[in-house]
C-alpha cells in the first residue's frame, strides 16, 4: 500500500492542527484557574465559570522566543448585582495578568 505525498501532508497537517487545538484548550484551562485564584484572593465572584477568547497575537517572552499571546474575557461581580467584565492575559502557558476593576464603595 502506497501513500501519495498529498495524503501524507494531509495527515501531518491534521496532526499539527490537533496538537495546536489541544494546547489552546490547556491554556484556556490555565486562564480559568488563574481567574479562580484571583477571585478567592480579591473577593469577587466569577460568573458563568468560563473565560472567552477575545484577542490572539504573537509576542516575544522574556527570553526572546515567539509565543502566542491570548486575551480572555470573563464576567464577575463583587456584590451579586452589578455584572462587570475582566480580562486575563496569557503568553504561551504563562500568566501575564488578571485585570479587574476595584469594587465601588458605597457610603451609607
Amino acid at each position: 500500500m502506497y501513500f501519495t505525498l498529498g495524503e501524507i501532508f494531509s495527515v501531518f497537517l491534521f496532526g499539527a492542527l490537533s496538537l495546536h487545538f489541544l494546547g489552546a484548550i490547556r491554556v484556556r484551562e490555565l486562564a480559568l484557574q488563574a481567574v479562580g485564584q484571583a477571585s478567592r484572593r480579591d473577593d469577587f465572584q466569577l460568573l458563568d465559570q468560563a473565560v472567552h477568547i477575545r484577542r490572539v497575537s504573537l509576542s516575544r517572552d522574556d527570553s526572546g522566543r515567539w509565543r502566542i499571546w491570548r486575551q480572555y474575557r470573563f464576567d464577575y461581580t463583587y456584590d451579586g448585582v452589578e455584572r462587570r467584565q475582566g480580562f486575563v492575559i496569557m503568553l504561551g502557558k504563562q500568566l501575564q495578568a488578571v485585570v479587574v476593576s476595584e469594587p465601588s464603595l458605597t457610603l451609607h
